[in-house]
């Protein structure tokens, strides 16, 4: 992957076909700004479910070790990894 091109909305607005591509075929993610602050990134499809996956890795593996913590500290006002996952992800 490139290092990432930054370009302001209006520019995205212009030539967004070109900033797909560029993402598609050199993988060079765009930081996309509004008014100089920096919000969102266009990458290429298939990196961004590359990076889905591995967050939901992450997760899966951190929840994992918080339920193995807590079933070695006792079961008293435990609640099961399903309930810890979703309480997690309605976390503001």
């Amino acid at each position: 992957m490139s290092e990432p091109v930054t370009e302001s909305m209006a520019e995205v607005r212009r030539h967004l076909a070109d900033v797909i591509d560029r993402a598609r075929r050199d993988e060079t993610p765009t930081i996309i700004t509004r008014r100089g602050k920096s919000e969102a990134v266009l990458v290429d499809i298939d990196e961004y479910r590359r990076l889905r996956q591995l967050a939901e890795r992450v997760e899966d593996e951190w929840l994992n070790r918080l339920a193995d913590e807590a079933e070695s500290e006792g079961t008293d006002g435990s609640v099961s990894l399903e309930e810890m996952a979703n309480l997690l992800r309605s976390a503001p």
